[in-house]
């Protein structure tokens, strides 16, 4: 490893291609101690792919250019490997039993920090929550004691205490932290250095910024940008088609005189001829003009619901649930819930404490209702675009809307047209969560069931997404950990723990 003096990791004109698809390209930057650097952008553009390039994977991605660093790389990844889901909680944290003993105190003050618990260790990671998986993931390279830490997602699923203590680590550590996120509480917070990744033109070409500011402040300067670019765009072109207009007048009048002007009049029609191809350079100079455009950027995509809104009096849901289990374990009991009209509700709670099957439970009790359109975005998205394999299989199932219309929608969500056309498999998380957003509309729901939905769209369009279910006239039952969308689209906010779902403010929580 060549030696990079006091910086401890360094990328040098990378590009990072997969499927002859060019994701990244000339990518350069420096990081150095205390330094947190976040890779933003939207879904699909090469985030995680970017990650990997760095811990040196190749599967399915070709890298180019220097990337070097020093010490030992300490990577979180978004998913576990398939072969460490059926082993124990122990298998995966120590490769051999003295490793165990070394590590025996450290082990257990990390797990206290991270509100596990120590039975952890014989439980199959299989049976684990999302939560405590990502929390075993950061508990394993806590324990290696790396260098240079890579978080890809760390937020995800994780509970709110746990958050606060993410941030805390982030932000007193030394160490060096490389993380995509998605969380924009955490991002403003924590991040003192940028890496925007984006593709554009209908992404057919990709480009990136590096920037060594906060995350806040670089959204500010983005936004002014794209204001004084939109507003530059606009004149400019507001100027050309005035333009455009007068000499065409001009033309007309010119062809008209031309079309009447006698044959005794030679000369005249000679001067005429010459002013007309005076005009037609005129507009061909005109048609040239290299116009600014408007501004390519992932917050412009757009979609809204066409609902009625639900009267204060209907009841959404009334359910008593005197024990929550799953697999025989109990993991909460005496749970009630009743909700009327428009509300849009909340419901938080430590890891595993069984939110997700309490969502599950809601959905079953509401799927078949004839009186109510009912919209369910679980978790594991594959529980539901398991049964369809093309995105348009998905989104024409269950209404009469044509082809047409159906492609409108996906247009101003930023689909592509290979995605329109595509496969859903080959969609990112980011992407598939704008397909339920998408087929909601379609199928005009007026009750919402979302499982973490924010936890896998920009940072940059979930603002967007934020002010579009904060006006959204229907019910909303939501399981989030997002603090943004709590604060922003939730009224009540329901804590769920081993002994119930109990009713809360927002600042009780914060």
């Amino acid at each position: 490893m060549p030696n990079i003096g006091g910086i401890m990791l360094e990328l040098k004109n990378v590009t990072i291609t997969r499927n002859e698809r060019v994701l990244v390209k000339d990518l350069s930057f420096t990081v150095n101690e205390g330094d947190k650097l976040a890779i933003i952008g939207e879904e699909g553009v090469g985030k995680t792919t970017l990650l990997k390039a760095i811990m040196g994977e190749k599967e399915d991605i070709t890298t180019t250019g220097v990337i070097n660093y020093k010490g030992k790389l300490g990577y979180l990844s978004q998913t576990l490997k398939k072969e460490n889901r059926m082993v124990t909680g122990y298998h995966f944290l120590f490769q051999k039993e003295e490793e165990y003993y070394e590590k025996i105190s450290n082990f257990y003050e990390i797990i206290e920090t991270l509100n596990l618990n120590s039975n952890i260790l014989e439980q199959k990671i299989s049976t684990l929550s999302g939560g405590e998986k990502i929390k075993l993931g950061i508990l394993k390279i806590l324990l290696e004691e790396c260098d240079v830490y890579l978080f890809d997602e760390p937020t995800n699923d994780l509970d709110i205490e746990t958050l606060l203590w993410l941030e805390n680590f982030i932000n007193q550590t030394s160490k060096p932290i490389i993380f995509v996120s998605h969380d924009e509480t955490l991002l403003s917070t924590t991040a003192n250095m940028i890496v925007h990744l984006e593709q554009w033109k209908k992404r057919t070409e990709c480009r990136n910024t590096v920037l060594k500011i906060d995350y806040d402040t670089y959204v500010e300067q983005r936004l002014q940008k794209i204001k004084k670019q939109t507003q530059q765009a606009t004149r400019e072109k507001r100027d050309f088609l005035k333009k455009q207009k007068k000499l065409m007048q001009i033309m007309q009048k010119v062809e008209y005189q031309q079309n009447t002007i006698s044959r005794k009049n030679p000369h005249g029609a000679k001067v005429l001829k010459k002013k007309m191809h005076t005009l037609k350079y005129q507009e061909k100079k005109l048609n040239t003009e290299k116009l600014t455009e408007l501004p390519d950027m992932e917050e412009g995509i757009y979609f809204f619901f066409e609902i009625k809104p639900i009267p204060n009096s209907k009841r959404i849901l009334q359910i008593t649930i005197p024990k929550l289990t799953v697999e025989e374990k109990e993991l909460s009991k005496n749970i009630q819930l009743e909700i009327f009209g428009g509300k849009h509700i909340g419901i938080i709670g430590k890891n595993g404490v069984g939110k997700t099957t309490l969502m599950k439970q809601i959905y079953n009790t509401l799927k078949d209702r004839t009186d109510i359109r009912v919209g369910y975005m679980p978790q594991n998205y594959e529980e539901i675009l398991k049964d369809y394999e093309y995105v348009l299989d998905f989104l024409s199932s269950t209404h009469s809307k044509d082809i047409s219309e159906i492609r409108a929608y996906l247009g101003n969500m930023k689909f592509t047209k290979e995605e329109m056309q595509g496969k859903i498999q080959d969609l990112s998380n980011g992407t598939k969560a704008k397909l339920f957003l998408l087929k909601f509309i379609l199928d005009e729901c007026n009750v919402l069931l979302l499982d973490e939905p924010t936890r896998n769209l920009s940072p940059l369009s979930n603002p967007v997404i934020r002010n579009v279910l904060k006006n959204y006239p229907g019910a909303i039952i939501s399981i989030s950990h997002d603090r943004k969308f709590l604060f922003e689209v939730i009224d009540e906010i329901y804590h769920l723990d081993e002994n119930g779902l109990l009713k809360q403010t927002w600042e009780e929580e914060n």
